[in-house]
């Protein structure tokens, strides 16, 4: 997987979150930055785990 495209989409929910939070659509803009904050989230975890892995293979 790679974490770039989920970063993406989280930057892509962001803007839209703001875009939306500017025009007066509150619903939208918070659902777009939950979804925002998920993503960001997730590959996070997926980083970590996949440098704790890494380490584990190297060691």
């Amino acid at each position: 997987m790679n974490f770039g495209n989920l970063l993406h989409w989280a930057v892509i929910f962001l803007v839209v979150a703001l875009v939306a939070a500017l025009l007066g659509f509150g619903g939208v803009a918070g659902t777009a930055m939950e979804g925002a904050q998920l993503l960001f989230w997730v590959a996070l975890v997926f980083l970590v785990v996949s440098l704790v892995f890494g380490l584990m293979r190297r060691g």
